[in-house]
């Protein structure tokens, strides 16, 4: 609607030809009202407002079109216009059966004569969009600014209670930019007044040209091994730093460790001679968290799953590799968690670019800090198993046998023997996977146990003896 359709006499001597481009070039919406406050005429020019939805308004009263709390504006701005012949602006929400209230910033004009007025409206529709996404991204500053406080918090109280002295030093300068309350007891003097002071500080001589040689090899390669040390006081510590980045700046992170007379300290380069081990294994090698998320894996693991850096696996969950998703990888966890150890668990790991691999796993819960991790060996068997008789071979032997009496048994017996045979050869796999635990089998082939007892019992399969999780059903 581009025009007013009708009372047009009522805008005195107007051209009603002119009136329409005016009102729409000034308002999205223009309400004829009636001195009764009825709505007797509408025109609509925003593109983004419903016209089938104004058009609803005509011969209502204009109040009525509005939600409960706008009505007593309209009251207050009809009242106003015919009073002093323009009324301030207000906003007036309209409810929509499709969506939120339509929100409209309305004017009210005299007309006079026979005292009908117009209501010109701006649609408010996108600025209360842009409003109501300004408020969600301001709470979600404010989420995160709490979020980031809290870890901050926990930081400075982990930071605070450490018992081993921490220093934070800026890598550039070499002035102390944070020091925890261990590093004050440890040279006698309180943390806060060793923030800004230039370190090395304190250490013997020849401790303190060695401060110097860890901290240039930590610029070199990121981290260094741990050396013994003395204090000028005569402590002998533990020294050991890594290099961070914050904010654009490089930072040393700095351990130190009181040690007793004779104690042997434990190298980084020890620690590294085991890594380099771990790396060049050829069997794959991961560490998981018990939800199976990977944490570290070696080279030989990468190999298998097609990848090229372990930053492609770190985080991510290990099923997404190896075994059916929701099944291998579950049952190996829940063994782990009841039992500690896992042997020569057979399954198979999935490569990024379609490779398979027959693999056999065994794997162990270790505690190396607070959370206990778990570490995982997966061997390549696919070769053992081409040269190893029995398994497919068994059943490829039986499903010949069976074929030899095509001629002699008729086709659907022939059918209904190769599947028998075939779903007792699974069922019997997935007992041996799951070390006979039928309730992991019955996932592990994904079926009810219901229906795995039907079958262990028709097929003669399985122990004697009740599952070891869940009783099984009567018949």
């Amino acid at each position: 609607m581009k025009t007013f359709d009708a009372r047009l006499g009522a805008l005195g001597d107007l051209d009603p030809s002119l009136l329409g481009p005016l009102v729409s070039a000034v308002s999205d919406v223009a309400l004829l009202i009636d001195p009764q406050g009825v709505v007797a005429d509408v025109l609509v020019s925003g593109d983004d407002l419903p016209a089938d939805d104004v058009r609803g308004w005509l011969g209502r009263s204009w109040a009525d079109s509005a939600t409960t709390e706008s009505r007593e504006k309209i009251a207050d701005m009809l009242d106003e216009a015919r009073a002093r012949g323009l009324s301030s602006r207000r906003q007036v929400n309209h409810p929509s059966p499709h969506g939120p209230d339509l929100p409209v910033s309305y004017v009210v004009l005299s007309l006079g004569g026979d005292g009908h007025l117009v209501a010109l409206g701006r649609d408010l529709h996108v600025q209360s969009v842009l409003q109501q996404r300004l408020a969600e991204a301001q709470q979600a500053m404010e989420r995160d600014y709490w979020r980031m406080r809290h870890i901050e918090t926990r930081y400075r109280l982990l930071f605070q209670l450490s018992s081993e002295a921490v220093l934070v030093v800026d890598a550039g300068t070499l002035k102390i930019v944070d020091a925890n309350s261990a590093v004050g007891r440890l040279f006698g003097v309180p943390a806060k007044r060793l923030v800004g002071r230039v370190f090395p500080i304190d250490f013997d001589e020849e401790s303190d040209v060695a401060v110097r040689e860890v901290l240039a090899a930590v610029r070199n390669s990121g981290r260094s091994e741990e050396r013994r040390l003395r204090t000028i006081t005569g402590t002998a510590v533990a020294f050991g730093a890594s290099l961070v980045r914050q904010d654009g700046t490089s930072l040393f992170l700095i351990r130190m460790m009181p040690i007793a007379e004779g104690t042997q300290v434990t190298t980084v380069s020890e620690e590294g001679r085991l890594e380099s081990v771990v790396e060049a294994a050829p069997d794959g090698i991961v560490v998981t968290d018990l939800e199976g998320r990977v944490l570290v894996a070696n080279r030989g693991f990468l190999d298998l799953a097609q990848l090229a850096a372990e930053d492609q696996v770190r985080g991510q969950p290990l099923e997404r590799w190896v075994g059916r998703p929701g099944a291998d990888v579950g049952v190996l966890l829940s063994t782990l968690r009841e039992h500690g150890v896992a042997r020569l668990f057979a399954t198979g790991v999935r490569g990024e670019y379609g490779s398979t691999a027959e693999v056999e796993l065994s794997a162990a819960v270790t505690r190396t800090g607070r959370e206990p991790v778990v570490g995982i060996i997966m061997r390549d068997i696919g070769r053992r198993l081409a040269n190893r008789s029995g398994g497919a071979r068994d059943l490829g032997r039986a499903v010949k046998q069976l074929t030899s009496l095509v001629g002699r048994v008729s086709l659907p017996d022939l059918v209904r023997d190769t599947t028998d045979l075939v779903e007792r050869h699974f069922i019997e796999a997935a007992l041996e996977l799951t070390e006979q635990n039928r309730t992991s089998a019955a996932e592990v082939l994904g079926v009810s146990r219901q229906s795995l007892y039907v079958k262990l019992r028709r097929y003669n399969v399985g122990r004697d003896d009740a599952p070891r999780s869940g009783s099984e059903p009567s018949s």
